[in-house]
């Protein structure tokens, strides 16, 4: 009888809530192992980059209307936001990614300076959304990459010309598609808006080539940053063919006039500021922009296209322009208020529509030395590597379990120490109130009697008044009850308890040499796939024929990443081991301590016929 409770209640020492822990700490290790494993743990575009930077595109915030499509948007670099050592010093490795961090996006660099720390780059946008923010990723940092900076796909179909200005001493280039170029060069400030900028003195103007021309029926969007030297009467652009668009300034104030007949004068800008100044024409009105507002309308518009000569920064017929303009775009379509407010609340030095974030570092596996040393691992050193990973989810599962359960003992242990001492010796009474249904007028709570069922002291007290139960029967050969405890007898019941010590040692100790096998063989697994990889990489030498130190050494530093896989299962697992082993046995001692207590107090209280009889009635 006492074998069997004890065993059935070593066998019930919370199965349930050991196999729902081992089955979570199992899962967050395989989970572990899996984002150490796979390229594609985490969400980063592409591991050869090793910086990214989130930048916000709030529309809202910047006061814009209207969704916008295929937008291109300034994106203005200075160090505030972008360690321009951390990039390729020509800007080659500046990545754009939309929201998704899956698709790439197109863009062209206009500048980027290493050494003022300064870079303007356009990238085209698929959608700008009000309603909530965009986000796009630039992502950075990567020696290797090809500058794919194209500004020819950084502009939709309608737009027809784009002047950055950046060119010294030659004319113009078109950034669009279509190849545009200025037929006359313009001195530049490299101190513009941005980037250089377009100076005027009042002798010089550029000439637009003939192949620009706007079809009638969609009408044009023309736009351009423009800085006055002073408040003056000019003509900053001019386009005369079949119809006359003049865009110029009135002491000041700009205006917009198609054939002869000017919007009202908004207010001067000649204050030593840029200014964004546009014209939007459908086929039947004209409206003036200044700074992202409306300043002006015409009511007439541009329904039968222009073409012919154009001219920008006056055309002779009155005093040309002085100052600077920079930025100059011009479609073949009516763009709507919406457009021409993102150019105006972007492209200006107070940029509302941009947020950066700080710049994220990859970490990890995936970047630096450690991307080169994984992305060298071979196929079998992958295998030992998983290898490696199912013996530290079994040595992390059983270091989890065990030390579940040695705190459990040893609360329970604790507990049951309390109730033994409490009873003063009285055996019955402590047997009858940890045993289902028993008659005591000792009562436990059920919490405690939960507990104590975890405890192996009591197991070994249960063994112990079984066996002594036992020896309170008749005797067969003279038909009556002992009436005193021999030595024999007690010697006996001492090996039934030490035997009972043993199971118990046994319970505690169990799964503790799957921890050896990991403190050991964890570390020649991992050198083994050292020792194989090694051999690769030199039979990969031996069959090239060539001695490259470069191609030696991510072979080698591959293979390494076995063995510190393999010190990674074995380290921990060797703390745990030792860890758990002390705590066993103080339990194992604690349970020798009480069988001497139990047999030297059994001794005690039952060495005479009454409390021998007293005893055999509970």
């Amino acid at each position: 009888m006492s074998e069997v409770m004890s065993s059935k209640m070593m066998s019930e020492t919370k199965p349930g809530r050991l196999s729902r822990l081992t089955a979570r700490a199992g899962a967050c290790l395989l989970a572990a192992g899996t984002l150490l494993m796979s390229p594609d743990a985490s969400a980063w575009w592409n591991h050869d980059w090793a910086y990214r930077s989130q930048i916000t595109l709030d529309a809202k915030a910047a006061g814009l209307s209207g969704e916008q499509g295929s937008v291109p948007v300034l994106v203005r670099l200075h160090d505030g936001v972008l360690k321009f050592s951390d990039a390729a010093a020509d800007g080659a490795d500046i990545r754009f990614v939309a929201e998704d961090d899956k698709t790439p996006l197109k863009y062209h660099i206009e500048k980027f300076d290493p050494v003022f720390n300064l870079g303007f780059v356009w990238v085209q946008l698929p959608k700008l959304a009000v309603d909530k923010p965009t986000t796009v990723w630039m992502y950075y940092g990567n020696e290797k990459a090809v500058a794919e900076s194209a500004s020819k796909d950084t502009y939709d179909a309608n737009q027809s010309l784009v002047y950055h200005f950046g060119e010294k001493g030659a004319p113009a280039a078109d950034a669009t598609v279509n190849r545009n170029t200025a037929m006359t060069a313009v001195s530049t400030n490299e101190s513009g808006l941005i980037g250089n900028a377009a100076r005027f003195d009042g002798s010089n103007a550029v000439n637009l080539p003939s192949t620009l021309s706007i079809p009638g029926g969609n009408g044009m969007t023309w736009s351009a940053w423009v800085k006055p030297a002073a408040a003056e009467t000019s003509t900053i652009f001019a386009w005369r063919g079949q119809t006359a668009l003049t865009i110029g300034l009135n002491n000041g104030s700009p205006y917009v006039a198609i054939d002869g007949s000017p919007t009202p004068l908004s207010a001067q800008i000649a204050d030593n500021n840029w200014h964004h100044v546009a014209v939007i024409a459908n086929p039947v009105q004209t409206q003036l922009y200044v700074d992202g507002q409306l300043r002006g309308t015409l009511a007439h518009g541009l329904a039968s296209g222009i073409s012919g000569v154009a001219t920008l920064g006056g055309d002779g017929a009155v005093q040309r322009f002085h100052g600077e303009i920079d930025e100059l775009q011009i479609s073949k379509t009516a763009r709507d208020a919406g457009w021409v407010q993102t150019q105006a609340m972007n492209q200006g030095t107070a940029d509302k529509l941009l947020k950066f974030t700080p710049a994220e570092q990859q970490s990890g596996f995936s970047t630096g030395y450690f991307g080169v040393i994984m992305a060298s691992v071979t196929l079998d050193g992958w295998v030992v590597i998983g290898v490696l990973l199912v013996m530290m989810l079994i040595s992390w599962t059983i270091m989890a379990r065990k030390g579940l359960q040695v705190g459990r003992v040893t609360r329970a242990n604790t507990a049951f120490l309390e109730t033994f001492k409490s009873v003063k010796g009285d055996f019955a009474q402590l047997h009858q109130a940890t045993i289902p249904n028993g008659n005591s007028t000792l009562k436990l709570e059920e919490d405690t009697l939960d507990l104590l069922q975890d405890a192996p002291l009591m197991h070994i007290f249960h063994t112990g008044i079984d066996e002594l139960h036992d020896r309170l029967q008749i005797d067969p050969r003279t038909g009556k009850p002992l009436t005193v405890l021999s030595d024999q007898s007690i010697e006996a019941i001492r090996a039934t308890l030490n035997s009972s010590l043993l199971r118990e040692s046994q319970a505690l100790n169990k799964s503790m040499v799957l921890l050896t096998i990991a403190i050991s063989g964890g570390p020649f697994i991992g050198l083994l796939g050292t020792v194989v990889g090694v051999m690769i990489t030199f039979a990969a030498v031996a069959a090239a024929g060539e001695v490259n130190v470069n191609a030696i050494a991510p072979g080698i530093s591959a293979a390494l990443a076995a063995t510190v896989a393999g010190l990674f299962v074995a380290i921990p697992a060797l703390f745990g081991y030792n860890y758990l082993l002390t705590r066993t046995k103080e339990a194992s001692l604690e349970m020798q301590v009480f069988i001497e207590a139990f047999i030297t107090r059994m001794a005690e209280n039952y060495n005479d016929p009454a409390a021998l009889s007293a005893m055999s009635d509970k």
